[in-house]
């Protein structure tokens, strides 16, 4: 066995370039001189058969068209090698997706029970999703459990969630589930591989370190370079660490510098962070520390 993982987006919410914005990355994304950006979702199997998404975002349908193995098969009509969805947070950028998948079979979806009450309650999916294929809900277990295709026969990896601090989605603010809005997910095979995805990181807690040091391969929230980053852009915005998410600059950069693991990659970049031009000083400094920056359809094996 072994773990297959594609990167299918690699973007914040709004992806690159977005489509309201003007900033130096945004014009440089349509001009063509920097890569375009879908919104961020991994997808891992351990067979490069059935396949488990870490996040569905919107832009699902055109990452699952850029991946031949997650397209429908000639075997039926209708079918497709997604076996599942996890969850990491109820961010519309990681969520609205699972609304894509609604004409299909019913729906294993892996998350904590924060992020289930706030998408049944706050964006009424449970009563949507009903009316099609409906939802199996599992909750993100804390041990290590079998990750399990929808049939519930073994996919040949394990999954535990490593629980994060961070606040509900701005259109859940009157949510009253306590924890467990975020959350990153350690996936391992049959042989002890083992990758951590975790995208959404409002602080460098002790458990998500210890998770960090025994993976092989870590992809890491690298939403913003800087604090400031999106203030100085525009002073009415908020602030890194009021978003949930650690800078690189001041937070992740020197955790994922001194890690062994063999593949140390930055995922849902925002479209302002300097991190993006192939050139720029930020980037050098990212790359020097033998942390990659993600770009969408990247895919390795471990």
């Amino acid at each position: 066995m072994a773990i297959h993982v594609r990167l299918l987006g690699t973007a914040a919410g709004g992806g690159l370039p977005q489509w309201n914005c003007s900033c130096f990355n945004c014009r440089a994304a349509r001009n063509g001189e920097i890569p375009t950006r879908t919104q961020s979702s991994v997808a891992i199997s351990a067979d490069g058969e059935s396949w488990f998404l870490v996040n569905a975002s919107p832009d699902l349908r055109r990452q699952i068209e850029s991946h031949h193995t997650l397209t429908p098969t000639t075997g039926s009509p209708r079918n497709s090698p997604i076996s599942g969805i996890l969850l990491t947070n109820a961010d519309l950028d990681h969520v609205l997706g699972l609304l894509l998948l609604r004409e299909g079979e019913f729906l294993p979806v892996i998350a904590s029970k924060s992020v289930k009450d706030t998408l049944s309650h706050c964006m009424g999916f449970d009563a949507i999703m009903d009316s099609f294929c409906g939802i199996r809900w599992k909750e993100a277990p804390s041990d290590w459990a079998p990750l399990q295709l929808r049939d519930e026969a073994p996919s040949g990896l394990e999954m535990r969630a490593v629980y994060l601090p961070g606040n509900p989605p701005l259109y859940a603010k009157n949510i009253h589930s306590a924890g467990g809005h975020s959350i990153a997910f350690l996936i391992r095979d049959a042989i002890g591989a083992t990758l951590l995805v975790a995208p959404d990181v409002a602080a460098m807690t002790p458990e998500l370190e210890l998770a960090m040091q025994i993976s092989d391969a870590v992809l890491f929230d690298g939403t913003f370079w800087s604090e400031d980053e999106l203030h100085s852009v525009n002073g009415r915005r908020r602030y890194a660490s009021e978003m949930g998410h650690v800078p690189i600059r001041d937070a992740s950069l020197e955790v994922l510098k001194h890690l062994g693991a063999t593949r140390k990659i930055f995922i849902h970049i925002n479209n302002t962070n300097p991190i993006l031009p192939k050139d720029s000083v930020e980037r050098s400094i990212v790359e020097d520390a033998g942390i990659t920056i993600g770009e969408d359809a990247m895919e390795f094996t471990l």
